[in-house]
């Protein structure tokens, strides 16, 4: 094969990484593991397909590309081909290859190839380099033993075990760092993120054995009235008309996602495992070419989906996985000519617990020492403590004739209590400066409780820090105050109008005798 074989364009980052992968490679003994990192819509297939190209090339050696999913063996023999690679999938049809001698490279899904290789008669020749994409995934190290020869090179977003249990650097020798999501961003190969995060209570979720929140915890959570309410007003105050990804746990909430988006008109498909192949090519393809489509998924859009006219993330789940959290951001990043950003909206707080999406992360502090790591994220308890409510300016620009939103719950409370008064003042009053931006923002009472509703977030966040400050409060108290709140809201809207009203007949009145 020659250098004009290679058909895709090749940016500047991805020649440098190549290079230094060629080299490492070449050095590199027997059964040495080599792990690359490059953030999500880097181009990683790009790189490695170039490298198994020059590998070939240089050694007269094949290649072995594994992959989880059968749509990646697809995607990536598409683009060897593409490279000028003569390739083979070796799917479950493929049981023997007498016909090995003619390929070049073969692309596996990791359980095919590991049924295949557990039998006596199927074997695979003179493989110098197996490249595993989306390496963070452990199923693939039950592999490398019937490859002890080989060089094994694999290629991940986020160099982090997807087990606690399994760390990545008891399966690969070293690291090699790509460019940042920061630096792709800012020559222009990635799409900036504006990010939105609603704050959401966790505590009702619980860990499983893999380190995460579990799906029938999440989807208590999630498929709750209140959360879904909450997901479409986000939606509908950030992302409406735009083409959005939602990223659920759990199927029920997906399916109650679809059902309260539809109720509310807007355009949406559901998608997870169990639909078929024909099924997921149709809703795909009409995510495809509608602009203002809405598809609500789990677990099945995160690796090997690529549509760049993503306008819109929204992730309705919290995750304690800092790959999984960059997996589902990435399908928003790619560029297009008229895209240079996209949103996403977060609603599991995860962008308090990882930081945002394109923060430096030290991916070799991580690899060397993954249970540090774990051990040093933010519990939801703290994320709940630190908590900041910032009011949206699409929000404060309707409250444009108040100069003062704040209040201080915590300095409130403290005052009330040195006062001798009960601590449900500070709600009384809380109540009474949100009833009074209401009133001065309207015309009347019908415009101050439409007014009053944009104020759930500062609501929510008002009573969770009262909540606090009482210092032991179970989760039925916290919704009681929360329902109360706005109940004691609406009344005392109800009743200043109310005065206002009485005040105008009694001016009529005075105006009539004096006539």
């Amino acid at each position: 094969m020659s250098e004009e074989k290679t058909k895709k364009e090749l940016y500047s980052y991805q020649h440098d990484a190549i290079e230094k992968l060629l080299k490492r490679l070449h050095a590199a003994p027997e059964n040495h593991n080599i792990l690359y990192q490059l953030p999500t819509g880097g181009g990683k297939t790009v790189i490695f397909s170039e490298v198994a190209r020059r590998y070939i090339d240089d050694t007269k050696k094949k290649v072995l590309i594994l992959t989880h999913r059968i749509e990646l063996c697809t995607q990536t023999s598409s683009m060897l081909t593409e490279f000028g690679i003569f390739n083979k999938i070796i799917d479950s049809s493929v049981k023997e290859l007498p016909d090995q001698n003619k390929y070049q490279c073969f692309v596996a899904m990791v359980e095919t190839l590991n049924n295949r290789l557990q039998e006596e008669e199927f074997s695979m020749d003179n493989i110098g380099l197996v490249i595993v994409d989306e390496a963070h995934y452990n199923s693939f190290s039950k592999l490398f033993k019937y490859f002890d020869k080989s060089i094994i090179l694999g290629v991940t977003a986020t160099p982090l075990s997807s087990s606690i249990k399994l760390p990545m650097n008891s399966n690969y020798n070293e690291l090699i760092i790509g460019d940042s999501i920061a630096d792709l961003v800012e020559k222009g190969f990635l799409a900036k993120a504006n990010t939105y995060t609603y704050n959401v209570n966790l505590g009702s979720l619980t860990v499983g054995i893999t380190g995460d929140y579990t799906v029938r915890s999440s989807e208590r959570l999630y498929a709750n009235v209140m959360m879904q309410e909450k997901l479409l007003y986000a939606y509908e105050e950030k992302s409406i008309g735009k083409k959005t990804l939602i990223f659920n746990s759990g199927i029920q909430s997906s399916m109650h996602v679809r059902d309260t988006f539809t109720d509310a008109g807007h355009a949406i498909k559901h998608l997870d495992s169990t639909n078929t192949a024909q099924e997921r090519r149709d809703i795909l393809e009409w995510f495809k070419n509608k602009p203002d489509a809405v598809l609500t998924s789990v677990g099945i859009l995160t690796t090997g989906f690529d549509e760049p006219t993503v306008e819109s993330i929204i992730l309705n789940r919290a995750t304690k996985s800092l790959t999984l959290y960059h997996q589902m951001i990435g399908r928003g990043s790619r560029i297009l000519p008229k895209k240079k950003s996209f949103d996403v909206i977060d609603l599991g707080n995860n962008a308090l617990r990882f930081g945002m999406w394109d923060e430096y992360v030290d991916w070799k502090e991580i690899f060397i020492s993954p249970f540090a790591y774990y051990e040093n994220l933010q519990s939801d308890e703290d994320i709940e403590k630190n908590f900041k409510y910032e009011m949206p300016d699409e929000i404060r620009d309707q409250f444009a004739k108040t100069k003062d939103f704040f209040f201080n719950v915590k300095k409130e409370y403290k005052s009330i209590l040195s006062q001798g008064l009960r601590p449900k003042e500070v709600i009384t009053r809380s109540v009474e400066q949100h009833a009074q931006m209401c009133m001065d923002n309207s015309e009347d009472v019908y415009d101050a409780r439409i007014l009053a509703e944009l104020l759930e977030g500062d609501i929510e966040y008002r009573v969770r820090t009262y909540s606090q400050c009482l210092a032991s409060t179970t989760k039925n108290y916290l919704q009681w105050l929360q329902d109360d709140y706005k109940t004691q809201l609406r009344l005392n809207l109800s009743h200043k109008f109310d005065l206002i009203d009485a005040a105008d007949m009694v001016d009529e009145e005075d105006e009539n005798l004096t006539f």
